[in-house]
């Protein structure tokens, strides 16, 4: 088909428009249609779906609304059950006498579970979930932020991670101070109204330095890792710990929000040390106060921990059918046919929860970037791919990510940089992206939906639906009905689902108004389906206390009741055509009939008894948000959250953001927070007593829409002018020194650790040398920059050494004789190099003592299996000589005793520089020369630290999202690394790429005040280079979470070795 063609011919649309029910009344409400735009019809559904965040909001018809309304409920010129196909008897709908036998856990009734769904106090739910980790957003007041974005969009939970080797960084030693806190995460997502399945490991994977494990225990335990063995077992008891005290209290049998635990992560069940290790922390949680349910994460559908030991409550599968191919984003693969299958094979008693299902992508270095990730995982793939999971009847679910936030520090597996954007819904900036309206349109849905929380997978079209026909093969329909109420929900999407052609079909279902074809009055009597797209088509769907759509191939965006009326708004997009029916009355939308970024009640209802009905187009759909309204009167512990503490709520259209939303006591004033970045109008749909109206505590000036009560219309302000009122300072005035003294022949080794092991836990053994083990952990230099020194008498003999460095894909090493220079060594794609280090003439010095100094960038130890990363130098010998002592030196004081216990384990590393807190604000630069980065170093290869600062004045209640970007020509053989105020916040490989610019946050910029900037730069060839680095300004929106603590300690003194 001509995707630029609708189905049937003009004299056939010409035919039909005659009896169009509703047409006629819709052509009184738009005089004109829209031009045709020449665009094809995948790029025009995208950006009307994507765009509005992007520009001036303007709902337009809602200005003029010179509108006829239907008046309810009118008998419009068709009517549902005169078009019935043939004396076939109404639907009979089968109501459950009960719902199944529920389970628990057995220690508490708070979370149970029947073969649909999870039921916490008693009521049904949709888990509806994102995950974040706290701990790539070290910032405790901006947690809140994400939480509301999460609410917002619809969710109602979170999945994090906890990092084990964040915790414990050192044998003994448990730290969940400050970022590392739970309680500040656990309050913030109960404001929100936002359920938490803590997942704290002891491994969680999550692209992250030995995916989680505390980095000592890689190299002071001997056995297998994560297993059953003792030394492991000892290992993580402390941590556990840590984890149940701080939680025990916070579970939802105790007016917490956290509702599940995570054993581990992603595992296998056998061999037998595997299962019992799940035992050993399952019976660690339930000897001491864990009542909640335990669960599991199984990849690629391996069966594992449904039964047997170390079986948990709920399983749950992961799955990410995208891939992670970002350099090629327009390329997909189909989605996984057989989850129904799967889930029915392997645990039909539970309700079926994906714990991980694809939310975006990582990007590994060198690659595309993570705006390509957005597109590989876009809202076109939302929406085709997170429907086919509720087609296969998943009722809990997480998305990976919805906020992925940053690998500041060592925080790092080798296969990522530092962003950890994802490609998400909230980008690492925090700001929304086009994804976000995809995910709330479909959140809001679910939310609206109760009916959907129960439903019996009943066909699709390769098992056959009993009484539905489709017209079109191409067309794949999965049938869901709720088994009380007889709610129909089909699940349509096109059989090859990676096609980008448009189809049109129909259908033929029944209904408790008999068997109808659907649709009745859309040209051709089909429906259109875009490439790339899925729609949900309902039958008696009911929404508020009396109100039932007989059917829709609209999508619903909100149904439900405000104040005392029942309101639905469906929307579609106005290429495509749309129809429904309530009760027998028919309602249709041909192509182009509804003018874009417009707005049309449809049904203006004559009493508090008849719904009001509107449809919009996609992109003004979009715009609306329906917060919840607390209901605090009653005292309930969970007042934020859905069902809960409350079962009230609004439509609010137009800003960027609605945080929250509050009535007053006697139900006249409405208070509103949220962001905006642009002046909007602000369309209203609130209970009828609403008279007056706040938005982030300032009056609004409101409206009556046409007559319709608590269909109200204002205007938001935007009164930023962002060059004028944020000013971005340029960075000037740097300060230059030398940050690698460690090749003169002046320094003294004398108090680094004597490399002299001669045995080691890794599981890489040296491959050759003398039989000393030069591997960094084994000695307490786990993570980022590690340097190693090697001794030797010179000799006219003594010409060359041979190194094997180990640094993880994406390392460099660069190596030194004595203060020579010989060369780097690095690896884009393997964890090792190579190298013969040839010395160069005059460099050794006969009869002394010479060194080679090799300094190595540890990008992280690998996930699973091979968390013992052998990082360090696995390899060395002397030509024509011997080593006669190694020596070596990561950060200050090691694992057990860093200093710098705020930013904690994974900040710094072995540089001189960062050993003597030179990033550190308040450090003196008064001696050190000037010198900007774009000079580059003045004597070839090496390290230097350059050093300036800057303040800002970001006005109040502004949420300003800063970058550091580089701008150089791409492909300098350098590394960075970028340190704001203290946070080592930026791995800049650019020789390798992507990663040109680094968004940090508020908290740990100083919005207000004075900032620091270090950047230490290891030039790895004689070529000069000359980076360029600025702040800039990504976007501005007035309103923000709220106030944001700054805590950057400052430099003091240190014992440099």
């Amino acid at each position: 088909m001509d995707r630029h063609k609708r189905p049937g011919s003009q004299e056939q649309m010409a035919s039909h428009n005659a009896s169009y029910g509703s047409y006629k009344y819709l052509q009184a409400y738009s005089n004109s249609r829209p031009p045709n735009i020449p665009e094809d019809e995948d790029s025009l559904r995208t950006r009307q779906m994507s765009s509005r965040r992007y520009r001036n909001w303007a709902l337009s018809a809602l200005v003029s609304l010179a509108l006829v309304l239907v008046t309810w409920p009118a008998t419009l010129g068709t009517r549902a059950s005169d078009l019935l196909q043939g004396d076939v008897p109404n639907l009979a709908v089968q109501v459950a006498s009960s719902d199944p036998p529920r389970h628990s856990t057995n220690f508490s009734t708070a979370v149970q579970w029947d073969n649909y769904s999870l039921f916490l106090n008693d009521q049904r739910i949709f888990l509806h979930s994102g995950e974040f980790h706290t701990f790539r957003l070290p910032v405790p007041d901006l947690w809140l932020d994400i939480f509301q974005k999460m609410s917002a969009a619809g969710l109602n939970g979170a999945s994090i991670y906890i990092h084990w080797a964040l915790t414990n960084p050192a044998p003994g030693v448990i730290d969940f101070n400050d970022w590392r806190a739970l309680q500040p995460m656990f309050d913030a997502a109960k404001q929100a109204g936002i359920w938490i399945v803590l997942r704290p490991g002891p491994y969680i994977n999550a692209e992250t330095t030995a995916g989680g494990l505390a980095l000592w225990s890689t190299s002071l335990t001997h056995s297998t890792l994560r297993t059953n063995a003792t030394d492991i077992e000892a290992s993580w008891q402390q941590y556990v710990d840590a984890i149940i005290d701080m939680t025990v209290e916070n579970q939802i049998s105790n007016g917490g929000p956290v509702i599940a635990i995570q054993i581990d992560n992603e595992y296998s069940q056998s061999p037998i040390q595997n299962a019992e290790y799940f035992a050993q922390l399952e019976e660690k949680y339930r000897s001491n106060g864990i009542v909640i349910p335990l669960t599991y994460n199984d990849p690629g559908e391996g069966r594992n921990f449904i039964n047997g030991t170390g079986a948990v409550d709920i399983y749950g599968l992961d799955s990410y059918p995208q891939g992670f191919d970002c350099s090629n984003p327009a390329v997909w693969r189909p989605v996984t046919t057989n989850y129904h299958d799967y889930h029915e094979s392997v645990n039909p008693g539970q309700p079926f929860y994906m714990p991980e299902f694809q939310g975006g992508s990582f990007d590994p270095w060198g690659g595309p970037g993570y705006d390509a990730c957005e597109v590989l995982t876009g809202p076109d793939f939302q929406d085709v791919f997170y429907k086919w999971n509720w087609a296969s009847n998943v009722k809990l679910i997480s998305y990976y990510m919805v906020y992925g936030g940053t690998n500041w520090g060592g925080l790092a597996e080798p296969g990522v940089y530092t962003s950890y954007g994802y490609g998400a819904s909230i980008r690492e900036n925090r700001a929304l992206s086009p994804k976000f309206d995809e995910l709330k349109r479909q959140g809001l849905f679910l939310r609206s939906s109760p009916e959907f929380r129960k439903t019996d997978w009943i066909g699709d079209s390769t098992t056959g639906i009993p009484g539905v026909n489709i017209s079109n093969p191409a067309a794949f329909v999965t049938l869901l009905r709720n088994p009380d109420t007889g709610a129909g929900f089909y699940l349509v999407r096109q059989t090859n689902s990676t096609s980008t052609d448009t189809i049109s079909y129909s259908l033929t279902v029944p209904t408790s108004r008999g068997t109808l074809r659907i649709p009745q009055q859309l040209p051709g009597n089909t429906i259109s389906l875009f490439g790339r797209q899925s729609r949900v088509i309902v039958t008696d769907y009911s929404f508020g206390q009396s109100s039932k759509l007989t059917y829709s191939t609209a999508r619903i965006l909100f149904a439900g009741t405000i104040g005392v009326r029942d309101v639905i708004l469906l929307y579609g997009d106005p290429s495509e055509g749309t129809e429904f029916a309530i009760d027998d009355s028919v309602f249709s939308f041909p192509p182009d009939s509804l003018k874009a970024n417009s707005i049309q009640p449809v049904i203006k209802p004559k009493t508090n008894q008849s719904p009001l009905l509107i449809y919009a187009d996609a992109s003004i759909a979009s715009a609306y948000f329906a917060p919840v309204i607390p209901n605090t009167s009653k005292g309930s512990q969970f007042d934020a959250f859905w069902q809960f503490g409350s079962n009230t709520t609004i439509l609010v259209g137009g800003p960027n953001l609605v945080r929250n939303a509050s009535i007053s006591s006697d139900g006249s004033r409405l208070s509103l927070r949220g962001d905006l970045n642009d002046s909007t109008d602000l369309s209203l749909l609130v209970p009828d007593t609403v008279k007056s109206v706040t938005w982030n505590g300032k009056n609004v000036r409101v409206n009556e829409v046409d007559g319709i009560p608590g269909f109200l219309q204002g205007r938001l302000e935007f009164t930023l002018n962002k060059e004028r009122d944020i000013r971005v300072p340029s960075l000037t005035g740097w300060k230059f020194q030398d940050s690698l003294p460690e090749v003169k022949d002046e320094f003294d080794d004398s108090k680094w650790v004597s490399a002299d092991h001669t045995t080691t836990n890794i599981t890489q053994k040296p491959l050759f040398g003398d039989g000393r083990v030069l591997y960094g952990c084994d000695y307490g230099f786990c993570e980022n920059t590690v340097l190693w020194r090697g001794h030797f008498k010179g000799s006219s003999s003594t010409t060359a050494v041979n190194l094997t460095i180990n640094g993880g894909s994406a390392f460099a090493a660069s190596v030194f004789i004595n203060s020579h220079f010989i060369n780097t060594i690095s690896s884009l794609s393997s964890e090792q190099a190579n190298g013969l280090f040839t010395f160069p003439s005059g460099s050794v010095k006969f009869g002394q003592d010479n060194v080679v100094t090799a300094i190595q960038d540890h990008m992280g130890n690998d996930e699973s299996p091979n968390e013992r990363s052998p990082r360090g130098i696995p390899g060395f010998a002397l030509t024509g000589g011997n080593f006669t002592t190694w020596k070596v030196q990561g950060k200050l004081g090691g694992y057990t005793n860093f200093p710098d216990k705020l930013r904690g384990i994974l900040n710094e590393g072995g540089l001189f520089g960062e050993r003597a807190g030179w990033h550190l604000p308040g450090f003196s630069t008064a001696k050190w020369s000037t010198r900007s980065p774009s000079q580059g170093l003045p004597n070839g290869p090496g390290v230097g630290f350059f050093v300036t600062t800057f303040e800002l004045d970001v006005p109040k209640d502004v949420d300003a999202m800063f970058s550091f970007e580089f701008t150089e020509t791409a492909g300098q053989a350098y590394r960075a690394l970028l340190f704001v105020n203290g946070w080592q916040y930026g791995k800049r490989v650019a020789n390798f790429g992507p990663q040109t610019k680094f968004p940090v946050p508020s908290g740990i910029l100083d919005h207000n005040g004075k900032n620091t900037v270090a950047l230490a730069l290891w030039q790895l060839t004689p070529a000069a280079v000359s980076p360029q680095l600025k702040l800039v300004l990504d976007d501005a929106v007035q309103g923000g979470v709220g106030p944001i603590a700054v805590k950057n300690l400052g430099w003091t003194p240190r014992n440099v070795v």
